[in-house]
Order: structure tokens, then sequence, then C-alpha cells
């Protein structure tokens, strides 16, 4: 399997880093401090093709191969920790389900304007984004026998009720995808306009990195929407979403690798600028070792995205290869910032330097989509055929 970049993408991801690098780096800082979402930036990448990344052409998507949609979420992460994981989340929790499961009118009417960055006339014109609510206060891992939330028909209409939490892009959606208990033994995603009566959205999470990126709570009080906004076929939401993570693991580790590469290209600058000794620290052979560790580690983990990637774009299976990168991109971007902080000294517990920053934004993605130990469990069932 050749993993040589084509010259497409390699164009794309030079178009891609001179936006993160004008748009997103400059102002990675003061979204941190202010805990405020980069419209600007955002507003821009609709004419990019950045907002359809997951979307077909014939529905206003950017048309890109799986692989050139990880380069985009890595670049842009190596901008801005924040405005990567509100884009991965938008295109492949939003955009994805409904480009996989959408029929057309729902991939006219929501796919669309998502994918192109359309907002609502209420808006100004300003794109709306996507979210997708799956953990609950008692369902994180564990949705199948977890999820509360509840979708009961009534007339035409589904009937919503329930809360969710840790939902991303809440606040800033023009919908959100939910996953809800349609019948005891069945779930089934349902397309939820932020606008709906009933549909209440809780204060952003005083987060310990990835400020920029809202994250919200969520209740259901009677949300009332029509039949025609369940997503693909009832009882099939929990295979669906499962199918989405599968993606999601992708983006996830192509963000992983997008912060690391910007937590070791700092540490590289700052080796060559401090000098100890006589001697700019990247002299030292303690310096050396963790800058070649991260080189070695980075270039391991882009590859496994890279291979899911590759592999979703042809058809062929990939839950594995999703968990095993998603595992290792994010487990490598750990010990890079870390590394990348001690490269610093005292300095790199200063916010006056962006590792510190870098490594904050980095620690949630671990945790989110999965932690590394669900990844491991997902591997050694593949592995071992077991369930």
């Amino acid at each position: 399997m050749d993993f040589q970049l084509s010259e497409e993408q390699q164009r794309w991801r030079e178009a891609v880093r001179d936006f993160s690098d004008r748009e997103l780096a400059p102002r990675a800082r003061e979204v941190d401090e202010q805990a405020r979402f980069n419209w600007e930036a955002v507003h821009k990448m609709g004419p990019l093709g950045l907002l359809g990344l997951n979307a077909p052409e014939e529905y206003g998507g950017a048309g890109v191969d799986a692989v050139s949609a990880a380069i985009a979420i890595e670049e842009i992460g190596r901008g801005c920790g924040s405005t990567g994981l509100a884009i991965a989340a938008h295109n492949g929790l939003a955009c994805g389900p409904l480009a996989l499961f959408g029929t057309h009118e729902q991939k006219e009417k929501w796919l669309r304007p998502l994918a192109t960055g359309a907002g609502r006339a209420d808006t100004q014109g300003r794109p709306l984004l996507g979210s997708l609510a799956l953990t609950e206060p008692g369902a994180g891992s564990d949705l199948a026998g977890g999820v509360k939330t509840r979708a009961v028909a009534e007339g035409d209409s589904w009937i919503i009720d329930g809360a969710k939490m840790w939902t991303t892009n809440a606040s800033i959606a023009e919908v959100i995808i939910t996953l809800c208990r349609t019948s005891p033994d069945r779930l089934s995603l349902v397309i939820v306009p932020t606008d709906t009566p009933g549909l209440h959205i809780g204060a952003a999470e005083k987060k310990m990195g990835l400020k920029g990126s809202p994250t919200h709570a969520v209740t259901y009080d009677e949300v009332r929407v029509p039949k025609e906004n369940l997503l693909g076929a009832e009882g099939k939401g929990l295979g669906q979403t499962l199918k989405v993570l599968d993606g999601g693991r992708i983006s996830i580790g192509a963000l992983s690798v997008g912060l690391a590469q910007a937590a070791y290209e700092a540490a590289i600058k700052y080796a060559k600028e401090r000098h100890t000794f006589g001697l700019p620290i990247a002299q030292h052979q303690a310096i050396q070792w963790m800058i070649a560790d991260a080189a070695t580690e980075l270039d391991a983990a882009r590859l496994m995205v890279y291979r899911a990637a590759w592999l979703k774009e042809n058809g062929r299976p990939y839950t594995k290869e999703a968990a095993m990168a998603k595992l290792f991109a994010t487990e490598t971007a750990e010990r890079v910032c870390f590394n990348a902080i001690q490269i610093h000294g005292g300095y790199g517990y200063s916010a006056e330097y962006p590792v510190e920053r870098i490594y904050r934004d980095q620690r949630l993605m671990t945790i989110g989509e999965g932690t590394s130990e669900i990844q491991r469990l997902v591997i050694a069932r593949s592995l071992l055929g077991s369930k």
C-alpha cells in the first residue's frame, strides 16, 4: 500500500496550511483566553470546502477523499485546537451521518447548508454548524444500554424527552442529531433543529482546554419534530452511531497529529534559540532524543491515520485500523506535547508560550470519541473475534 500523497493532496495540504497559518494560529491564544469561537475564520471556510469534507459534491460538499479530509483536520488542528475540534465534529459527527443515512430531501434541507456554510437569515449570514448528541449523564461508552433519552411517536411527530452531556457545537449549531430510544430495545438517530421549542442548551462547560470550542449539556422537554426527521430506518441508530464513530476516530487521530505537530515545531524553534552552558539547548543530547522520538512517533501516527482513511475511502473494513490510529495518535500527542513543555523548561508552564495551551488542548484526545481503554477493547475484540 503506497501512502505517498498525490500532487492534488499535497496542494490541498498547502492550501489548508496557508489558511490555518493566516486565520487560525494568530488568534489561537485569544480564542483560548476568551473562550471565544473563531467565527471570522469559520465564515471563510465554506467557500474553501472545509465545512463539507464529509458531504458529496452534489449536496455542496468539497468532494475530497478521506485522506484529504484527514489532512484538513490535521492542518486546522495545527493552527488552533479549539477550531479543529469544532470543525472535526461538524464534519464527521453531523455532516457524516446526514451524508451516510439521510434521504435526498434531508440532504437538501440540512446537509447542503451545513456543507456550504449558508447561514439562516436570522444569523446575518453567519454559518451554523452541526452537532451530534450521544453522551448522557448516565451513559458514556455504554450507549446500547445506557441511553435514556426517548423519542415517542405521536401522530406525524416524534416527542423527545431526556438529557445529553458534552455536546460539542450545541450553541453554534443549526441542528443536533440526537441518539434516542424509540422502543425499549431500539435506538434511532433523529434530526433536531436547535430552534425547536423545548430544546434547552445549557451554559458552556468550563474546561481544561479547547475553550474556544463550546461544549454543552442539552435537555429535551417534550421536543416535537416531524417524523420525517428520523435519520435512516427506525431502530438502526446504534449501528449508525458506531459507523459514524469509526470515521470520527480518524478525525480525532488527525487532530491529535496536528496538535502534536504544532508542539513539535515550537519545541524545535525554542531549542535552537535557547542557550545554556554556552550552547543552544538543541546541542544537548537529552533534548535531541526528545525531538528524535517526537519526529519518529509523529510520522508513525500520521501514517496510521492515513491508512485508516485510505481503507475508509476504498470501502474496506477499517474499524480496527481507526481504533489503532486514534489510540496511537492521541497517546503520541500526549508524549510529544509533554516533552515540548520539558524542552521549554519553566517557560513551557507559562501561557506566554503556545505549548502550554496545546498541552491542555490535546488532553481531551485520549478521552473523547472513545477513551484509550475503549480503543483497546475494540482492537482486541477485532483480533480475537470476541464481542
